[in-house]
């Protein structure tokens, strides 16, 4: 079975998706009759050197997203992984040949088709009296041994045309040109990976990996690769292909090693997501640094993908201040990202963080009353972590199913935390200090709503820790979440229980009022609303965009502290018995 795509016809895709882009961006415009691309202001360039690349559609941003001033002149486009026409090549190159530009360069990834077809524009243009000059790129340092065809062309082919663009831009000469990017061509490597293949619109996936395998050294047109491997973490994947890239032994190896300074890509092949982009890029910049070479520059994202192939590609470049110059100037490409022009090695990464603010030491730290907190506590933690699979089970109703999780990471921290030392037993102290601690380490809006519910519960309890006290701490807490988390009583929320549970403890504002009848109340009445949400329309958190019809179970958040407020009361009522 084909995989889906969003289009509107599998012939069409490749100039719907170039006519997307113009549409996008006035800096472009369309050759007329031809799946071309060129910089709209073509008038402008009379007397410099136009810069040509393309190739198969489906590695978008490549190539269209690098014309611009300061890049490329213009772009071919064929069908998806397929070489463009001869005609069409040869219809760009007479556009800016017409527009009074001092020559072209085609600037072509090492494939047969592509070379065949520009070389043989190339060819027809140069009869016809233009000056075109055509540069082939290779920079695959998958195979170990001499190919016949050389090494595939990859994404370092964009780095290629921002160096070349840069010279173009700076009035350099076609000779001069081709010459320097020829050299740099030579200095730079490639190397892909990936989580599975990818598939052309209108057919299946173009090979199948393992769920506990990865592909290395594949091509960008869901060719397979070299070595087939079983999944790693990010760390060793990176170590595994900068080793792959720079072993000596490996003839397309680039001469990376301590002392060098590079360029590093780390280009999304399409379908990965931002996320493991990221560590993957952190791991290669770490990788790279614990080998003594230096990043001068890093460039994280998609520029040469393979439609949607869940897997990356790392490119080295070495360079020196000659090189940075033509990296580092200024371009309107709109798929050349905003790179910082300064080394990526060397610089500082962290910042101290900010100190706490002083305040008063507790000379009650340790005592009977601190004591008595961490019991109550150590209850609340065992209650939330002996409940974590219950509530992963509700959240997954209407949730991500971690309810339960979020709720035993925030039991975990709390040990951890009493195991360091007593808590205060100021109970303003205590709540203020349980926000920060859930805030860290809990995560998710749980912890925001826990954080922001304690921060003003503990106001209230600054100035008096009598009875009314703990009756205003929590009104001011519920208020509070009310106010940030928008939710309501009878919206299916956790705050349904809390806030139950605060209606019985008004009665604690009565001169005569007994304890531990009103907190028996107020637990049961936290229960009976938390079950009560199992028949309520869920009016805030992600409950709200799942239909009524389907949430048949209470919400695991009112479940969990309608527990809580039961494990605070257990262990009063046997301290009182004590």
């Amino acid at each position: 079975m084909a995989s889906k795509k969003l289009m509107n016809s599998v012939a069409g895709c490749a100039d719907d998706t170039l006519a997307g882009l113009v549409a996008c961006n006035p800096n472009l415009q369309l050759l007329q009759g031809h799946r071309v691309a060129l910089r709209s202001d073509l008038d402008s360039l009379k007397g410099r050197v136009a810069l040509l690349s393309g190739g198969g559609s489906g590695h978008e941003p490549a190539h269209a997203g690098f014309i611009g001033k300061g890049m490329l002149t213009g772009v071919i486009a064929g069908a998806v992984f397929t070489s463009p026409a001869v005609g069409s090549i040869l219809a760009a190159i007479r556009a800016v040949a017409q527009a009074g530009t001092a020559g072209a360069l085609l600037i072509v990834k090492n494939y047969t088709g592509d070379r065949l077809n520009f070389g043989l524009a190339r060819e027809q243009a140069r009869a016809e009296g233009i000056p075109v000059e055509m540069v082939v790129v290779g920079d695959d340092c998958a195979f170990t041994a001499v190919k016949k065809t050389g090494r595939r062309g990859l994404c370092g082919v964009v780095l290629i045309h921002k160096m070349a663009g840069a010279l173009a831009e700076a009035g350099v000469g076609l000779k001069e040109i081709t010459e320097r990017v020829s050299v740099a061509a030579k200095a730079m490597g490639t190397l892909g990976v990936s989580l599975s293949s990818c598939s052309v619109p209108g057919s299946r996936p173009t090979f199948e990996l393992a769920d506990d395998e990865v592909e290395l050294g594949l091509g960008i047109h869901g060719e397979a690769g070299v070595r087939r491997m079983k999944m790693a973490s990010a760390d060793e994947i990176v170590k595994l292909m900068l080793d792959h890239m720079t072993n000596a032994s490996n003839v397309s190896h680039v001469s990376v090693q301590a002392g060098s300074s590079v360029v590093l890509v780390v280009n999304n092949l399409g379908g990965l997501s931002v996320l493991e982009l990221g560590i993957m890029a952190d791991a290669a910049v770490r990788s790279l640094e614990g080998r003594g070479v230096k990043v001068a520059r890093a460039l994280v994202g998609t520029f040469m993908s393979a439609l949607e192939m869940p897997g990356l590609s790392l490119t080295l470049l070495l360079v020196d201040e000659s090189l940075l110059k033509l990296i580092d100037a200024e371009t309107t490409a709109s798929a050349w990202p905003n790179v910082p022009r300064v080394s990526v090695t060397g610089r500082k990464r962290t910042r101290a963080a900010p100190s706490q603010p002083s305040e008063a030491p507790d000379a009650t730290v340790g005592g009977l009353t601190s004591k008595r907190m961490a019991l109550v506590l150590e209850r609340v933690c065992t209650t939330l972590l002996d409940l974590e699979e219950y509530l992963n089970a509700l959240d997954r109703v209407a949730g991500d199913g971690d309810c339960g999780t979020t709720h035993s990471r925030a039991a975990r921290a709390i040990q951890e935390w009493l195991r360091e030392g007593p808590p205060p037993a100021s109970p303003a102290k205590l709540l203020s200090q349980l926000s920060l601690l859930l805030l860290e380490k809990m995560g998710g809006s749980s912890g925001a709503l826990y954080g922001l519910f304690l921060t003003a519960a503990a106001q209230p309890l600054k100035a008096n820790t009598d009875l009314p006290a703990w009756s205003a701490a929590m009104d001011a807490g519920l208020e509070a979440m009310k106010k940030y988390g928008k939710a309501a009583p009878g919206d299916r929320t956790m705050l349904d229980s809390l806030w139950a549970a605060g209606q019985e403890l008004q009665a604690l504002r009565n001169p005569q009022a007994n304890l531990f009848h009103i907190l028996t109340k107020a637990v049961e009445s936290a229960e009976a609303a938390a079950q009560a949400t199992k028949n309520m329309t869920a009016g805030a958190g992600r409950a709200s965009y799942i239909s009524s019809m389907k949430l048949d179970q209470p919400d695991p958040g009112a479940v969990a502290t309608a527990a809580i407020l039961r494990a605070i009361l257990e262990v009063l009522q046997n301290l009182e018995g004590m």
